[in-house]
C-alpha cells in the first residue's frame, strides 16, 4: 500500500517506519524534523518536512500529491502528553495539535475524488478516564478531564473522513520500548538501583509493547474487518507497583523505593495524573478479532524490552 503517515517521526514510528517498510508499503512520512529516517530515505521512504497543524502546509503540492495518491493514512500526530507542565498555554497545544492536524487531513481527504481507503487514527486510553477499581472496554464511557476531552475531541475530528474511508481509532496504552517513552525515562533509575512505584502503587497501568502496537497498526491497515474503536493495549493491564517489581526482576535490581506523588506533580504539575492515577482497559475488540499478541505478558514484553535498551 501507498501510506501517508503524521505523527511518525518519534518513539512509536522508530519501529513502526521500518516495520512498514519490511512489510513493502510504499511511505510518505510528514514531519517537522529536518532529517527523520535519513538511512532509510529511498526509493519506498519519502519526507515532506512540513508542520501537518499549520493549514499553510496543506497548499504544499507534495503533500497534496501524497494525500491524492496514498491508499491508507497514518495519524499520531500530537504534542507529547507528560513531557511538560500542563500550563494553560500547554493545554491548548496539548488539544489542538491533535484536532487541528486531523481536521485539516480529514477535509483534504473529503476533497478529493477518491479519498484513501482506510484511516488508522491514534487516541488514548485516557479517553476513559481514571479510576482505581473500574474496567473499560471500548463500550464503555467517556471520563470527564482533559484527556477525556482531547480523546472525544480528537476521534470525533477522525469520524469526519468522507464515505467510503474506513476509520480504524486506535485508544494506545503506555506503549513499552527500550529507547523512550515512560520506560526510557524508568530504566536509568532502575538500573541505578533506585526504582520503585511511582505514587501509591495502586494505580492501573494499561500498556502494550511497541512491536505489538506496530502489529496491530499493520493488521488494521490491511484487514477489512478492522473498524471503528480498538483498545491498543495488552490483555494484561498491571497495577504501578506489579509493574515496577517485575522491571526490577527484569534488570535484577531492587525495586523498593517510592516515587512520592508530590515530587512529580511538583515536576509536571497536572501532567503528573498521567502515572499517578490510571485506568484498567481490556482489549476486547482485539482478542474478538483475534489478534494475536507476541508480548502479552508483562514479564516477557519487559525482559524484551530491557535486553536492547540502550545503557
Amino acid at each position: 500500500m501507498r501510506l501517508l503517515l503524521f505523527g511518525c517521526s518519534g518513539f512509536v514510528g522508530r519501529e513502526l517506519v521500518p516495520f512498514l517498510l519490511e512489510l513493502g508499503h510504499e511511505l510518505t512520512l510528514v514531519s517537522r524534523q529536518s532529517q527523520p529516517f535519513a538511512a532509510l530515505v529511498g526509493q519506498r521512504l519519502s519526507v515532506l518536512r512540513l508542520d501537518p497543524a499549520d493549514p499553510g502546509s496543506w497548499g504544499h503540492n507534495g503533500l497534496e500529491v501524497a494525500l491524492a495518491q496514498a491508499d491508507g493514512v497514518i495519524n499520531l500526530a500530537g504534542e507529547p502528553i507528560a513531557d511538560k507542565r500542563w500550563t494553560p498555554a500547554q493545554r491548548e497545544l496539548l488539544l489542538a495539535s491533535r484536532l487541528r492536524t486531523t481536521e485539516l487531513l480529514t477535509a483534504a481527504m473529503a476533497a478529493l475524488e477518491t479519498p484513501p481507503k482506510v484511516l488508522i487514527n491514534g487516541s488514548a486510553v485516557g479517553y476513559y478516564g481514571t479510576s482505581l477499581d473500574a474496567r473499560f472496554s471500548e463500550t464503555s464511557p467517556s471520563g470527564d478531564d482533559l484527556l477525556a476531552e482531547i480523546c472525544r475531541g480528537w476521534e470525533a475530528a477522525a469520524d469526519r473522513a468522507p464515505a467510503g474511508c474506513r476509520v480504524v481509532k486506535l485508544r494506545i496504552g503506555i506503549v513499552l520500548g527500550p529507547d523512550g517513552g515512560a520506560l526510557g525515562k524508568m530504566l536509568p533509575v532502575f538500573r541505578a538501583g533506585f526504582g520503585g512505584p511511582i505514587g501509591s502503587g495502586r494505580q492501573w497501568m494499561s500498556w502494550i509493547h511497541r512491536h505489538d502496537l506496530c502489529r496491530v497498526i499493520a493488521a488494521a491497515l490491511e484487514d477489512p474487518a478492522y473498524q471503528g474503536v480498538y483498545n491498543a493495549v495488552a490483555p494484561q493491564p498491571s497495577t504501578m507497583a506489579a509493574f515496577a517489581a517485575a522491571l526490577g526482576r527484569a534488570l535484577g535490581r531492587p525495586s523498593l523505593l517510592p516515587v512520592p506523588g508530590p515530587i512529580l506533580q511538583l515536576l509536571l504539575g497536572d501532567g503528573a495524573q498521567v502515572v499517578l492515577e490510571g485506568q484498567q482497559v481490556l482489549p476486547q475488540r482485539l482478542l474478538q478479532q483475534g489478534f494475536e499478541y507476541q508480548f502479552g505478558e508483562l514479564s516477557a514484553a519487559l525482559a524484551a524490552a530491557t535486553s536492547s535498551a540502550p545503557r
